[in-house]
């Protein structure tokens, strides 16, 4: 979320008030939606831009063109596009917006799960992922966070993660929180007692808090290593911890995985490997 709202930051600063002159798409498989076509936003004017839950929103009038990055995918701004048409399945690209002063950007996804998604909408309520979004992270107090949090028979790092539930958290900030709120990601949500619940509440307020601070004022391109560098457990499984010196551990899963620290969060006690044995709570 962080970067998503920096995303629609710099696009309010610098493709606002700026003419489509054509949209290519080059994965097919990235657009979900066809009416309206995407030629209905050659000629209209980027009025704004903005975020919902991890969704970026660029606005033109009455239509929405609503992007979801995925776990891959990336915006990349460029003052001067090149002048080369794109090649249906070849390349990184999955779709170029041509604004007419020469400038744009290309959504790109890296790897061969290809999960970018982009919609082009009247109502961002048509996108299935907006419509189903829970609340922001950052809209509410402690209170409604505890309340959200009751009943939830699942993990606390499965929880934090689900956009239905609580919409803007994804795999690297719910490892942050976690850390930072001394929270085992196997804690079951509903057995969290208050002091945990309002530590974590407190932990996701500052850890998004300073990942949007931070990213204010990046460039699309460098929004990526800022965000790897604020980082203090995720991604760095084999480091030492910031806080105690402990190494930093890792349980993988079929398409994805968590790092944490055993002594901050876990009682000294590592988590067992799914995949291998029962987890260690």
């Amino acid at each position: 979320m962080p970067e998503v709202e920096a995303l629609a930051a710099y696009l309010r600063e610098r493709a606002v008030g700026q003419r489509v002159e054509r949209v290519d798409v080059s994965a097919i498989s990235a657009l979900k939606t066809f009416d309206p076509p995407l030629t209905a936003l050659h000629g209209r004017t980027i009025t704004g831009a903005g975020r919902h839950g991890k969704f970026l929103d660029v606005e033109l009038d009455d239509l929405h063109l609503v992007i979801h990055l995925s776990r891959a995918g990336w915006l990349h701004y460029r003052d001067a596009l090149p002048d080369t048409l794109l090649k249906p399945g070849k390349g990184p690209i999955a779709l170029r917006v041509r604004l007419g002063d020469g400038s744009g950007f290309d959504l790109t996804e890296a790897g061969t799960q290809k999960r970018l998604a982009a919609y082009l909408v009247t109502d961002v309520g048509q996108v299935p992922g907006i419509a189903r979004l829970g609340p922001d992270a950052l809209s509410l107090d402690l209170a409604a966070f505890t309340e959200l949090m009751r009943g939830r028979n699942a993990q606390i790092k499965g929880v934090l993660r689900d956009q239905q539930v609580l919409a803007g958290i994804g795999n690297a900030y719910s490892d942050e929180i976690l850390h930072t709120a001394r929270v085992s990601p196997y804690a079951r949500a509903d057995r969290l007692t208050p002091e945990q619940l309002e530590n974590l509440h407190t932990a996701m307020v500052q850890v998004l808090t300073e990942a949007v601070t931070r990213s204010a004022g990046q460039k699309a391109a460098t929004l990526k290593a800022e965000k790897r560098a604020g980082l203090r457990v995720h991604g760095r499984a084999g480091q030492p911890c910031p806080v105690c010196g402990d190494t930093v551990r890792e349980v993988s899963f079929a398409d994805s995985s968590l790092q944490y620290c055993p002594t901050c969060q876990t009682g000294g006690k590592p988590l067992a490997d799914r995949r291998l044995s029962k987890l260690l709570r």
